[in-house]
């Protein structure tokens, strides 16, 4: 069962939040797609096919989709919740096309999802609400996700045992032996269909985390560290860092939940 209610909307523009409470590994009945959109997701993970393929989609993925397209799903790891950035066809053509079955959210987009989030959550949010619209889908648009065929389900299965958080994770050779081929192969594979290095998606599995918490008001950053398996405060903060260009202090400001919000 799916449920969406709008969030905001602006000129040419409407953002959604979208919980969908399946749990199935078959694909449902086909759907066509009714608006031109942009897909994140927040919490949770599925499958999506349409005419450009399949796609695994979670928060490190995130999907197009255009009127009239046909497209199924499958939930084998329960529901989700989704945040779906609607626009007209003037601002859609204005940005650019992509045509691939999904495309790869670093946490430089995660943060400007949750940041068009915040805004959406604003008192008086018109301006800053289109600023960080614009800034998201320029930031989708531009980073597509082309998988090579025959080793995608490689990719995908590596990318679940990352997610679900299994000791396998923690390091490429004990990764490699859980999914039953060899180092090379999985650290030449990874890249190729999701075009980054095995240890940056781990590492942007992880600050997405600790942005999860930072946005929940987590404080305690040393135990934060620990929990997420950095080795101090310090080797955290120069993470989050380097995949978003602020410190997790600077942060706080930015994502923290306010009182009554």
């Amino acid at each position: 069962m799916r449920s969406s209610v709008d969030i905001a909307a602006g000129p040419g523009f409407v953002i959604s939040s979208v919980t969908c409470r399946d749990d199935h590994a078959r694909w449902s009945e086909p759907e066509a797609a009714g608006s031109y959109r942009v897909v994140l997701v927040r919490r949770g993970r599925f499958r999506r096919r349409s005419r450009s393929g399949v796609a695994d989609v979670d928060p490190t993925t995130a999907y197009l989709g255009v009127p009239g397209e046909e497209e199924v799903f499958a939930h084998p790891a329960g529901g989700d919740v989704c945040t779906a950035v609607s626009v007209s066809r003037a601002l859609w053509r204005s940005l650019g096309t992509v045509a691939a079955p999904a495309l790869y959210v670093d946490a430089r987009l995660d943060l400007a999802h949750r940041r068009l989030l915040a805004a959406a959550r604003a008192e008086d949010h018109d301006f800053a609400l289109a600023e960080q619209l614009v800034r998201l889908l320029g930031s989708a648009l531009a980073a597509p996700v082309h998988p090579v065929p025959g080793e995608y389900a490689l990719v995908g299965r590596a990318r679940s045992v990352i997610h679900d958080g299994h000791p396998a994770a923690g390091g490429l050779v004990p990764l490699a032996a859980h999914l039953g081929v060899s180092p090379y192969r999985l650290s030449r594979v990874f890249p190729r269909v999701v075009g980054v290095s095995l240890t940056r998606y781990r590492n942007r599995v992880r600050v997405g985390r600790a942005l999860d918490r930072i946005e929940q008001g987590e404080e305690r950053l040393t135990d934060l560290a620990a929990e997420l398996g950095f080795a101090d405060q310090a080797h955290l903060s120069r993470t989050v860092r380097e995949h978003v260009g602020e410190t997790p202090s600077a942060l706080r400001g930015a994502l923290g939940r306010r009182p009554g919000r």
